[in-house]
């Protein structure tokens, strides 16, 4: 076991005397719980390239989130494909005209 410091100590004391009270959002908890919920059934691999710049910012923002950036790539891959991902609404019109979908050819 890692030796722990004067203050780890002493939270690890406060924990198991009770001393301490969670301060999470109920809407905090319940982002950990989904969290949890999308990345605990991990049954295959998958192997993607992403370019550095990209891989950088998703782990700046899996640490702004306090998660693994696998569990965050996880999780927001998860949420597109139930239909959960939802974009930020922007007052801007996007100067990108919008494209339709081309039917495929498939089996």
């Amino acid at each position: 076991m890692p030796k722990i410091d004067a203050y780890e100590q002493e939270i690890l004391t406060a924990f198991e005397k009770g001393q301490l009270k969670s301060v999470a959002t109920k809407a905090e908890l319940a982002k950990f719980k989904a969290a949890a919920r999308a990345t605990a059934i991990k049954d295959r691999r998958v192997n993607i390239r992403l370019s550095s710049g990209d891989l950088s910012d998703i782990q700046v923002k899996a640490l702004e989130e306090g998660m693994p950036y696998q569990t965050l790539i996880a999780s927001v891959l998860h949420k597109y494909v139930t239909g959960r991902l939802v974009e930020p609404r922007t007052t801007q019109q996007s100067s990108r005209p919008a494209t339709k979908r081309r039917a495929t050819s498939g089996s």
